[in-house]
């Protein structure tokens, strides 16, 4: 499977990888979705082009920090650690060699919002509402070139829908297995089924829901997806022999389950 689309000016060549084009694709897409939500608000679309800057930044700086603190077991295998990567500042800041951790991104673009929100004097916790159904069609675009990557499949399988590995593509262990679960499709469909859902919250109960309500609603229903999905990855970041993203999708769903529930109990 060619993995991008290579460019030759004389003795000049590059290859696009449709990796970066998908990443790029839904990041627009998301980026669309929030600026239409704002519109519907009666708020000035134009801010999320400009926030857009600040989030890209955040996210990136926020994904690879995941990364470099739970690298994968297949990095691991060839000697990527974290004490690497502190050790070797070059290889920590090459992201195109590979290496981001979607839950650090969504950290790192929250801490850029909030930076962008306070410094323009505006109200985080709408704006957050209105990025969230945009986050959750970026992530469920994105994860597509993990298609093309041939990456994030899931333990060996011999359902219709199961996807063939290229042999170098397989995990140490694996060698003889040929067709996987396809995980990034599991995640795209539950992350575009979140965008459904947060949509139609926020029209059906728009009278009903507190600013924030909506970001609340798209962690919980992540952090359970991508709970569930990882018990299905072969290479899930262990730290202290415990799986790390599983662990923090428990903390995050608990957190943003119980902060819905206070924010509306019954007042007495």
């Amino acid at each position: 499977m060619p993995e991008g689309i290579p460019i030759h000016f004389g003795d000049f060549s590059y290859t696009i990888h449709f990796y970066g084009i998908i990443i790029i694709g839904g990041v627009i897409a998301g980026a669309f979705l929030s600026r239409k939500e704002a519109k519907r608000r009666g708020l000035d679309p134009d801010i999320i082009w400009d926030m857009l800057v600040y989030l890209l930044i955040g996210g990136v700086l926020g994904a690879r920090l995941w990364h470099i603190f739970s690298p994968p077991p297949t990095s691991l295998e060839h000697g990527i650690t974290t004490v690497y990567y502190l050790t070797h500042p070059l290889a920590a800041i090459a992201i195109w060699n590979g290496g981001l951790g979607i839950p650090g991104a969504i950290i790192g673009g929250a801490i850029a919002m909030f930076i962008y929100t306070r410094k323009h004097k505006l109200d985080f916790a709408v704006w957050a509402d209105i990025a969230a159904p945009g986050i959750a069609l970026g992530q469920a675009i994105g994860r597509w070139g993990n298609f093309f990557n041939q990456e994030l499949y899931g333990s060996p399988s011999t359902l219709p829908w199961a996807i063939y590995i290229d042999p170098k593509h397989r995990m140490a262990g694996f060698t003889d297995q040929a067709y996987y679960h396809p995980l990034f499709l599991y995640e795209s469909i539950w992350n575009f089924a979140n965008v459904f859902l947060l949509l139609w919250l926020g029209r059906r109960f728009a009278d009903y829901l507190k600013p924030g309500d909506l970001m609340l609603v798209y962690m919980l229903n992540y952090a359970i997806g991508r709970f569930l999905l990882d018990f299905l990855r072969l290479d899930a970041s262990q730290v202290g022999g415990i799986n790390f993203n599983q662990t923090a999708m428990v903390i995050v769903g608990f957190v943003s389950l119980m902060a819905l529930i206070w924010r509306h109990k019954p007042s007495r």
